[in-house]
Parts: structure tokens; C-alpha cells; sequence
């Protein structure tokens, strides 16, 4: 028996992986265009400019198996966003 708490369940995410220290989740979203339209903008919102210089990858992942026993399996590597510039006001 499958017992849903939400109307669809939220099946992918994009993780940050860092070469000094554990990933960091950045985006969760329900469906992998979602999480591809959105995980920059989240990027640039929860991690700040030191964090940002360890990122090596940006995974894809989606939730494999029951809400309560599964594991989050590697589908894709996204582009790890370019650092924002800083507008100088003239």
C-alpha cells in the first residue's frame, strides 16, 4: 500500500558538490525541468562566494523508490553557474 502525503511528491533535486567539505542540497523541485529552470537562481541565494568557490559539480538527482524507504540516484551533471557581477552604480 502507498500512502502519499503531497498531490505529487517532490522527485528531483539539484546538489552542490564541494571539494572540501559535504554536498549541499540547493533546489528541490517535481520535475527535472523544474529543478533545471530554477537551481541557478536558488544557487546563487543559498550559497555564498566562499561556498561557491568549492563547488566542483552541480548533480542532478531523482528520488528512487517509497516516500519513506528510497535513496536520491545521480540522473545528470548541470553547469555550475557562473558568478554573478556585481552592478556598480555610476
Amino acid at each position: 500500500m502507498l500512502i502519499q502525503t503531497e498531490s505529487k511528491a517532490q522527485g528531483w533535486r539539484a546538489v552542490a558538490v564541494f571539494d572540501d567539505r559535504p554536498d549541499a542540497l540547493i533546489f528541490v523541485g517535481r520535475s527535472s525541468t523544474q529543478v533545471r529552470q530554477q537551481y541557478a537562481e536558488a544557487y546563487a541565494e543559498v550559497l555564498d562566494d566562499e561556498e561557491r568557490e568549492h563547488v566542483t559539480t552541480v548533480q542532478l538527482q531523482q528520488w528512487s523508490g517509497a516516500p519513506d524507504a528510497g535513496r536520491w540516484v545521480l540522473k545528470n551533471t548541470l553547469k555550475v553557474p557562473a558568478p554573478v557581477k556585481a552592478r556598480v552604480a555610476a
